[in-house]
């Protein structure tokens, strides 16, 4: 394996991964990556396992998964726990719908509002504000 992926430094594992050598440091007080021994007194390095978990833990995240729904999916990765990971994505999946349902009621709401603004220009009174006050 190429030696500059088996010896990274952590800013150089944080470039590799696009976060913030805090967001590792992060992630390891809890516990989503482990932190790498010291070698005689030298700076602590990662390798390739690092980095994949690292990817992991950001595409979860970019998927909705918080940091707790995180940690279940990194108990699973063993891929023998399909059934359960599954059921961590169905309920990541009603969560993501019952938020677009929200954000659909809301473009309503606001489209509503905006149309009303518009049907009143040179009034005194603001539609919009007025709603929103009486909410």
């Amino acid at each position: 394996m190429d030696n500059a992926l088996t010896e990274l430094t952590i800013g150089a594992l944080a470039r590799l991964a696009g976060v913030n050598v805090e967001t590792i440091r992060f992630y390891q007080r809890r516990g989503l990556l482990a932190e790498p021994r010291r070698r005689y007194g030298t700076i602590r390095r990662y390798g390739q396992e690092d980095l994949a978990r690292l990817r992991f833990i950001k595409a979860a995240k970019h998927l909705g998964f918080s940091l707790d729904g995180v940690t279940a999916l990194l108990k699973l990765e063993d891929g023998t726990h399909c059934t359960q990971a599954r059921v961590l994505a169905e309920e990541k999946l009603e969560d993501v719908r019952n938020k677009l349902a929200d954000l659909r009621n809301i473009e309503s709401v606001l489209a509503e509002m905006v149309r009303n603004c518009a049907v009143s220009e040179g009034k005194i009174r603001c539609p919009l504000i007025s709603s929103l006050q009486q909410q």
